[in-house]
């Protein structure tokens, strides 16, 4: 009696070498594996493919556009089990004035006096009562909290049943463009001008690429400059290299803020890198970029913040728990030294 093959000594590889074209497209075919009650899947993953068939005849649209439509004209219409006449039957509805009565159950016996009182109020002060009942339903949003807001006086002069008013908003001016010359104002930080403290070149659109890098380029050997800003100026991932290189030579820079850019993953973490080697900067800003910066990104971060003492300002929203997590006890110790320092 001869001994049954073992199963884990065929050779898969060369049965699948052997087999022809035809065989291995049957056998790919036998392996599809289909849902047929999944309704939501398209006809592709819910039955086979069965378009394979070769055909019969010649197609003609034509002659079969012109077979569909006799047939369809040879059946007759179904008519209407009760057909439309447009006549209305029965009785309209129409209710009887005082028909209906007050459950004895939820029927009030009031005061004499205040009943008397919300006889004779106005729908005004019918409005404010309703608010201090708490009845909200019976008003709008506004009327409610303008009745609850005041005291010893008719908040409402409009009743329940008013029309409601849209809320009359203030309107503010737009903000002032930002008045910096940027051309100046990279002059001064080439000549490292010690008037110059604080650089702001914020919602700037214009400023070429080229004179960002020059910015950051002129800002490593600056010693007077202790805030930085260029939120929504259009800085990409070039800008971010020369920050990066920026921060591993500036020692003065105390706080920079790169918000509302367009730095991608890469850009931001040869920034985030560059940090690892800072110790003088304390605040930086970098949410609200193009694209979202991802996971590992976010994991350098924290390592970062982890092992910088001196950034006690971090502006990010992380969009993961892990990462938010360890940043925030980062930033947590990281103030509680400086409050030590400052205390001795």
């Amino acid at each position: 009696m001869s001994k049954k093959e073992d199963p884990r000594d065929i050779d898969e590889d060369a049965i699948l070498r052997g087999l022809s074209a035809e065989e291995l497209e049957q056998l790919e075919y036998e392996l599809q594996e289909m849902d047929p009650e999944n309704a939501i899947l398209p006809a592709g993953l819910r039955q086979r493919d069965q378009t394979k068939k070769s055909p019969t005849g010649p197609f003609d649209r034509d002659a079969l556009m012109e077979h569909l439509e006799k047939q369809a004209l040879a059946i007759e219409d179904r008519q209407d089990l009760v057909p439309f006449t447009g006549e209305k039957r029965g009785k309209a509805f129409v209710p009887k004035p005082g028909s209906r009565q007050i459950p004895v159950e939820e029927q009030i016996t009031l005061e004499p006096e205040l009943e008397e009182a919300l006889k004779n109020a106005t729908d005004a002060e019918m409005c404010d009562i309703a608010a201090i009942l708490g009845m909200y339903t019976l008003m709008s949003n506004k009327q409610y909290y303008d009745a609850l807001g005041c005291e010893g006086k008719i908040a409402n002069t409009e009743g329940i049943n008013s029309v409601v008013k849209p809320d009359t908003y203030k309107i503010y001016p737009d903000e002032p463009p930002n008045p910096t010359n940027v051309e100046e104002t990279l002059h001064k930080i080439q000549k490292n001008d010690s008037s110059l403290k604080e650089v702001n070149l914020n919602n700037i659109k214009d400023i070429p690429i080229p004179t960002l890098k020059e910015i950051f380029k002129a800002m490593n050997n600056n010693t007077h400059v202790k805030s930085l800003s260029i939120a929504a100026t259009r800085s990409n991932d070039p800008v971010a290299l020369a920050v990066a290189e920026m921060l591993q030579s500036n020692k003065t820079l105390k706080s920079l803020n790169v918000e509302s850019n367009f730095i991608t993953g890469e850009g931001m973490l040869a920034i985030i890198k560059a940090l690892s080697e800072n110790t003088t900067l304390t605040e930086i800003k970098i949410d609200n970029q193009r694209q979202k910066l991802g996971d590992s990104v976010e994991m350098e971060i924290a390592a970062m913040l982890e092992s910088n003492p001196a950034i006690v300002k971090f502006g990010y929203h992380f969009t993961q728990q892990g990462p938010r997590a360890r940043a925030a006890m980062a930033i947590t110790r990281n103030n509680d030294v400086l409050r030590q320092k400052r205390v001795r």
